[in-house]
C-alpha cells in the first residue's frame, strides 16, 4: 500500500494503527553528536519508515558520517544538503520533504538528543495529532522545558512561558502518562499529516529560536492539543544553555522572533504592543545593563519583526 493510500485511510479512521512515520533531523557541524543520535534511531523498537537528515552546510566531518551510515543500510536514510538556513530553515525543508513523500506522521529531531529504544513506539501508540517526547539529561533528571502555560493574554507577563514540565513535576515518575503542553521544542515533536495540511510548515524566516513555539501556537489555534508522552524518553547529550548574549547575533534572533510571536498571536492589543514596550525599556536601560550593542540589537529586531507580522508564504498550508 502506498504512503498516500495509508494517509487517506488513517485520516478517515483516526486510528494510529499502521501509520507511517518519517524522522526529520537537522544538523550543523556536530558530526559526532549526529552519529550517536542516528545510532539511537537505528535502535528503535519501532523502526521509522524514513530518516530525512537536513545538513545545513556542515564544514566538519558530517558528510563522512552520513556516507558511512548510508553504506551500513541499517536506516532508510535520505540526506538533504543545503546552505545554512538555521534550524528553522532546516525543519521547514525536512518537514516539506516528508509531507511531499506522503508520510502519516513526522517526528522532528535535533542532532544533540538520543531517543531511548522505546521512544518512537511510545509515541506511535498514542492516537493524538500532536505529541512530544519528554527530555531528560545524561543523569536521568527531567529537563523538559516545554511550557504547560504559555501566556499570550497577559500584557504584564514579560516572558510568555510561565511554567514548564520540569518546573511542575519533580521527576518523570511523578508525571501522568500524558501531560498537556502549550509549546514545543523541535527536539522530539511529532505531528500528523493532517496538522501540516491545516497548520502549514515551520516558518523558515525565523532562522533560529521560537520557530517551534510559533508552530505550536498555530497548531493550538486549530483546536488541537499537544501532549507530552511520559514514556517517550529522549536524552539530551548537552546541557541546556538558554542564556545567550543579547548583544550578539543570537540576541537579535531571540528578540526579533519573540516579538514576532507576540505580533502574530497576541490575544489582545496590549499583548501585541509588548514588543514596543520591551524595546523602549531595553533602550532606556542600556546605559545600566546591556549597553549600546543590545540597544542596537533590540531596535533592529523590532524593525524586522514589524515586517514579519504575517506568516511567510512558504510556511502556509499546502494547496
Amino acid at each position: 500500500m502506498s504512503f498516500e493510500a495509508r494517509s487517506a485511510r488513517t485520516s478517515t479512521t483516526g486510528s494510529s494503527a499502521g501509520e507511517s512515520v518519517a524522522v526529520v533531523v537537522v544538523t550543523h557541524d556536530r558530526a559526532d553528536l549526529l552519529a550517536a543520535m542516528l545510532d539511537g534511531i537505528a535502535a528503535q523498537t519501532h523502526a521509522p519508515d524514513a530518516v530525512i537528515v537536513v545538513d545545513n552546510a556542515s564544514a566538519d566531518h558530517t558528510p563522512e558520517v552520513l556516507s558511512q551510515r548510508i553504506a551500513r543500510t541499517d536506516l532508510p536514510l535520505e540526506v538533504i544538503r543545503q546552505d545554512n538556513l538555521g534550524g528553522a530553515g532546516g525543519f521547514h525543508r525536512g518537514v516539506r520533504a516528508a509531507y511531499d513523500q506522503g508520510f502519516d506522521r513526522v517526528w522532528l529531531m535535533d542532532d544533540d538528543v538520543v531517543p531511548a529504544p522505546g521512544c518512537l513506539a511510545a509515541l506511535m501508540a498514542v492516537d493524538e495529532d500532536c505529541l512530544i517526547a519528554v527530555r531528560e539529561d545524561l543523569a536521568g533528571a527531567l529537563v523538559e522545558k516545554a511550557a504547560v502555560d504559555f501566556d499570550l493574554r497577559n500584557p504584564l507577563a514579560i516572558k510568555p512561558k510561565r511554567a514548564t514540565v520540569d518546573s511542575t513535576y519533580a521527576d518523570r515518575a511523578s508525571m501522568p502518562a500524558l501531560v498537556e503542553v502549550h509549546n514545543v521544542a523541535f527536539e522530539g515533536f511529532m505531528a500528523r499529516r493532517s496538522v501540516i495540511e491545516e497548520v502549514g510548515f515551520p516558518d523558515p524566516s525565523f532562522f533560529i529560536f521560537y520557530d517551534d513555539a510559533e508552530y505550536a501556537v498555530r497548531a493550538r489555534r486549530t483546536g488541537r492539543r499537544i501532549w507530552g508522552v511520559r514514556d517517550a524518553v529522549l536524552v539530551r547529550q548537552l546541557d541546556f544553555n538558554q542564556q545567550h548574549d543579547l548583544s550578539g547575533w543570537k540576541g537579535f534572533y531571540m528578540y526579533r522572533n519573540l516579538f514576532v510571536v507576540h505580533l502574530r498571536h497576541g490575544e489582545n492589543a496590549l499583548v501585541r504592543a509588548k514588543p514596543w514596550l520591551i524595546t523602549l525599556a531595553v533602550v532606556l536601560l542600556s546605559p545600566l545593563r546591556g549597553g549600546r550593542a543590545e540597544a542596537r540589537n533590540v531596535i533592529r529586531a523590532m524593525a524586522s519583526a514589524r515586517g514579519m507580522r504575517r506568516l511567510t508564504d512558504s510556511a502556509r498550508p499546502p494547496r
